[in-house]
This record gives C-alpha cells, structure tokens and sequence, in this order.
C-alpha cells in the first residue's frame, strides 16, 4: 500500500527502515499514522528479504510526540475512542514478536511514543533527544504503555516519569535503562546502520525463535519460563543453521545461513 504519515525503505542488506514522517504534526500518533505504522511493521514481518527493521523519523527534533490530544477531546463516543486505541496495542504486540527492531531515537520520544520505542528490542538515541511521558499534565495518564515502562525501569524511577511528568535526557535515559545507546549527531546514522547490519547478518531463523522465546517468557514463571526455554533449545538443536554456525566458527569463516 501506499503511505501518506510514513516512509518504507528495504535496504540491500536485509534492513528495512519505517520512518515516521508527518512533520507539520510532530509525528502525533493519530489514528492514520498508527495504521499505516501497524501495516509497515505486519509488511516488514512477512518479508523473507527483511533480517532486521529500523524505526525512525524524519522530523529533526522530534521522534515523535505521542498520541493526537485533539483525539482525546474530539466529540465521538466513547466506545469509538475505545476502539481507536486498540491501535497501540496492536502495533506494540506487533513490534515485540516480530523481527529485531532498533528504534532511532533522532529526536525527543514522549508519551505514546515511548511505549512504541521500548517495544522495540534496542534504543540508539541521539545525545539531544529527551524522553517524559507528560500525559499527567494535561489530564491524562500513560496507561497505554506504563506496562512496557515498568518491564524496563526500576519501580521508583517508573513513578516519577508517570507522575511529575518531567523530561529526562538521552544520558538519564541510557542510565536508567531505557536507552542502550547515545551518540552525537554526526557519529548516530552510521552507529544505527552498524546494529542494524549486525542484527541482519544473523540467522533469520534462530532470531525468529529467539524473539518469539524473548516475548514469551517475559512473565512466566521462573520453572515454567526454564521448562519453555529448554523446548526451545531442542527445537535450535535441530536446526541446520546451528551446525552451519559452528561449522563456520571452526573454520574461521562467515556462516552461510539456509533458515532450517
């Protein structure tokens, strides 16, 4: 499909880099936006040629700037209010069982969009983005993606995002763990490629079923995770690529992977 809020690129090397690109908005999570976000993510997901999927933007200040607030007070019912933010839960489930994702971070990450960004299996932010969830200031509440916060930041540091609604910079981002990485300006486009080719280069199948052990074992148990993990430890024994990569470490050369 055609895209108006986003831009889809896959690259040679097996990246595919969605870009948020409705500039004039900052990038709001409008209804439009989110569902072409979700169609990217589903294209991307289901493309054999794509190993590994960057999410960025275009905007240079601003990643993006959460969910549309004129939404919040637009005159509709309540139940298609309702209905409009079960977007977010599609894209965010969308983006933590599918392939590996980096969000770049280009610019600042607020609200909603925070939730979008820790979705994703790693964070490279540029050294002047900041991160907050101010929902709280203008009346509302980031229960949409406190979940994804509180798997990712401690209890107490969770809080005062949630509840004073503050801004926090790049370096307190990476410090408190929602961050894994923070470049400057002219070292950050060739930092992302590096991860991203990186996460590309491996076996798309074992990233498969690592990613989906990743997101299944999140919340189990700790025998009932160690029971799930060991079957999928068997089911990679299994597999061709497993002997192709040891293969390839012994004979000191690149493995060449079949996907079985």
């Amino acid at each position: 499909m055609g895209y108006e809020t986003i831009l889809y690129d896959v690259a040679d090397s097996g990246v595919a880099t969605i870009t948020l690109h409705q500039p004039e908005t900052r990038n709001a999570l409008s209804n439009e936006l989110l569902d072409e976000l979700i169609d990217a993510f589903e294209r991307a997901n289901a493309d054999d040629a794509v190993r590994a999927i960057v999410l960025t933007s275009s905007h240079e200040r601003v990643f993006s700037s959460g969910a549309n607030l004129a939404g919040f007070g637009a005159d509709v019912p309540l139940v298609h209010k309702h209905m409009a933010s079960e977007r977010l839960v599609k894209i965010l489930g969308s983006i933590g069982r599918g392939k590996p994702t980096i969000c770049a971070a280009n610019g600042h990450v607020l609200a909603g969009a925070l939730g979008i960004a820790l979705a994703c299996d790693l964070i490279v932010a540029k050294e002047t983005a900041e991160f907050g969830t101010p929902e709280i200031n203008v009346g509302a509440f980031p229960f949409m993606i406190m979940a994804l916060i509180y798997r990712n930041v401690g209890r107490k540091k969770t809080n005062e995002l949630l509840l004073l609604g503050e801004r926090i910079s790049a370096r307190e981002a990476e410090r408190i763990g929602i961050v894994n990485r923070v470049l400057p300006e002219e070292e950050f486009e060739a930092g992302v490629r590096e991860w991203a080719e990186k996460l590309a280069s491996k076996s798309p199948l074992i990233m498969r079923l690592g990613k989906q052990a990743m997101f299944r074992q999140q919340d189990m148990p700790l025998q009932e995770a160690l029971e799930y993990l060991h079957s999928q430890l068997t089911i990679v024994l299994s597999t061709d690529d497993l002997r192709e990569g040891v293969t390839a470490f012994f004979e000191k050369r690149e493995p060449q992977w079949k996907g079985q």
